[in-house]
């Protein structure tokens, strides 16, 4: 009788023993996806989306399941945030998962960018429960490895145009001196006192002035001759061709007198009504707004004055302070100073740099393509005119493209200290700042950098930075530098990137290397070899980068592609 109970209750205890064990079972990797299916660094992130499943039957109905995605490489990892599972007859709020039927899920993870990520695992790890006791279910490997193209800005944005502090020069300035010859009421002749003015007296004197001047020549002399506009059309038309007839004629005199060779050019203006309106916006006369009113509702001139004339509380004024100064013959000197030619610029530079003005140095770095020479001149506008940001701007834009960085920041921060406004500093100092991967201050930066000329090829950078490709081609547009092929590639448009490349003009390493990765997406096996092959030569270190790079993947057991890397 008790051998008869003892195997049934055996046989119980054995099962017990069985639907206890530490052990839920394995997962295969079957039962993962991931999206991207190869991970991708994307502004300085690896972003995931897991789709999993749980089996049918898998998860005990009392079970708990932490869900873990880790990023594991040779001497680290990180982990991703964790999903918490429920069985079915688990009272908490986390995602329930049908025993009989099993059940999908989806999850996310967003890891920080490590170089050593481009060779590494992505696993999910498990920690479950079933009840108080700790149940094993083995780590899941879902994908291999990161694509760290995006991270190749830190070797392109060295490619980066820095803004330049331009010189206001110019060799051509255009002047100009006035004076007027006064008439009075209904008259057109020249009186002495007007001619023996103090103003007429200096125009003279500057026109003999500027004829004689090496530098300097006369563009031409103009006569406008104007009436008032009180009188009537057919009145002032005839009084102020006769002005400009008589100021013609006297200034036609002088010059012949002095011997001078001009062009005389002369018009007249039988009624000033601009002058007449500029005048008394100007003015404190009474009922000025109404004045101006009547000015712009009516454009016949006889309507015009028989309305300002209605206006009897202000036109005595009228005719005592405004009319009087529109009765005139203004006398105009047209000419041109010539500045220093580019060969005397370039000459002065060298040998006598204190002989050039501010503007004419910083020209002159213009006239050379040679680093030295223009950092030779930079150097001496930070002496002669310390004063001035654009020469330190200027020496930090050369820092930059020899790769000096830090001497770079110096210098732009020198200039920051002299005018902190400026974009073109503010622009390169945002460079610096997204070359150090500080993405706020650089994004601070560029929004006060407004202006300068070399803005939307920074801000394309700093998109590339951030993970916004579309943005990034959109900003550089047509520039060819390594830059903007990178983020042409990123957004897959393979065609403008072969061509921003092979317009590139002064190509490195790193313009063949992605070109390499160009090839390798578009299955050009030729250009993958030669382009790679380029690059190694230039940069030999690309060679171990190539190695590890799931760009070239496929090309692991291609024996040209494994002959590059020895």
């Amino acid at each position: 009788m008790i051998k008869k109970l003892y195997l049934p209750l055996l046989l119980t205890v054995v099962v017990a023993l069985s639907s206890c064990s530490n052990k839920m079972g394995e997962l295969s990797s079957d039962y993962f996806t991931t999206n991207p299916q190869v991970l991708e660094a994307v502004g300085g992130k690896v972003p995931v989306t897991i789709n999993g499943k749980f089996p049918e039957k898998f998860l005990n109905k009392k079970a708990i399941v932490e869900v873990t995605p880790v990023l594991k490489w040779k001497g680290g990892e990180a982990k991703g945030q964790t999903a918490v599972f429920q069985g079915e007859k688990v009272e908490n709020n986390y995602q329930t998962i049908s025993y009989k039927m099993g059940g999908n899920y989806t999850m996310k993870a967003n890891f920080d960018y490590v170089p050593e990520m481009a060779k590494s695992e992505l696993y999910l790890e498990f920690k479950a429960k079933v009840g108080n006791k700790s149940v094993s279910i083995p780590a899941v490997k879902i994908a291999d490895g990161v694509i760290s193209t995006s991270e190749l800005l830190g070797n392109t944005l060295g490619s980066a145009t820095p803004a330049t502090g331009q010189d206001a020069f110019q060799r051509i300035i255009k002047e100009a001196h006035q004076a007027n010859i006064m008439f009075l009421i209904q008259q057109a002749n020249l009186r002495s006192s007007e001619l023996n003015s103090a103003s007429i007296k200096e125009l003279k004197k500057v026109i003999a002035e500027v004829n004689e001047a090496p530098n300097k020549k006369i563009d031409n002399i103009e006569v406008s001759a104007y009436a008032s506009p009180d009188g009537g059309v057919s009145l002032n038309s005839k009084l102020a061709e006769s002005r400009e007839g008589n100021t013609a004629k006297y200034m036609k005199n002088e010059l012949k007198k002095s011997k001078i060779d001009a062009a005389l050019d002369a018009k007249y203006t039988a009624q000033d009504w601009e002058g007449f309106q500029e005048l008394v916006s100007k003015s404190n006369v009474q009922d000025k707004e109404l004045i101006l009113r009547v000015l712009s509702m009516y454009k016949d001139p006889e309507q015009r004055e028989r309305e300002i004339k209605n206006i009897s509380s202000v036109y005595k004024t009228l005719a005592d302070e405004i009319l009087p100064q529109l009765r005139r013959s203004r006398l105009t000197l047209n000419y041109n100073i010539i500045g220093k030619s580019d060969a005397e610029i370039s000459n002065l530079a060298a040998s006598n740099p204190k002989e050039l003005n501010l503007e004419e140095l910083l020209y002159a770095a213009t006239l050379t393509k040679d680093a030295a020479q223009q950092n030779a001149i930079y150097t001496k506008a930070t002496q002669q005119f310390p004063n001035d940001h654009r020469a330190y701007n200027n020496l930090g834009k050369l820092a930059y493209q020899a790769g000096d960085l830090v001497k770079a920041e110096s210098l732009f921060k020198k200039a920051a200290n002299i005018n902190s406004a400026a974009s073109e500093v503010n622009m390169n100092l945002g460079l610096i700042a997204l070359a150090k991967g500080d993405k706020g201050t650089a994004e601070s930066l560029l929004g006060k950098a407004s202006g300068a000329a070399e803005l939307n090829e920074s801000l394309g950078n700093l998109y590339v930075a951030q993970g916004q490709y579309d943005k990034a081609v959109n900003a550089f547009s047509n520039t060819n530098t390594n830059s903007a092929a990178l983020a042409q590639i990123l957004s897959k448009d393979y065609n403008k990137a072969k061509t921003t490349l092979t317009n590139v003009a002064t190509p490195d390493a790193y313009t063949d290397y992605l070109m390499a990765i160009l090839g390798a997406r578009t299955n050009n096996t030729s250009m993958v070899i030669s382009s790679l092959k380029s690059a190694i030569l230039k940069d030999n270190s690309l060679a171990k980068k190539a190695a590890t790079d799931l760009e070239f993947i496929k090309y692991i057991a291609n024996s040209d592609f494994l002959g590059l890397l020895k």
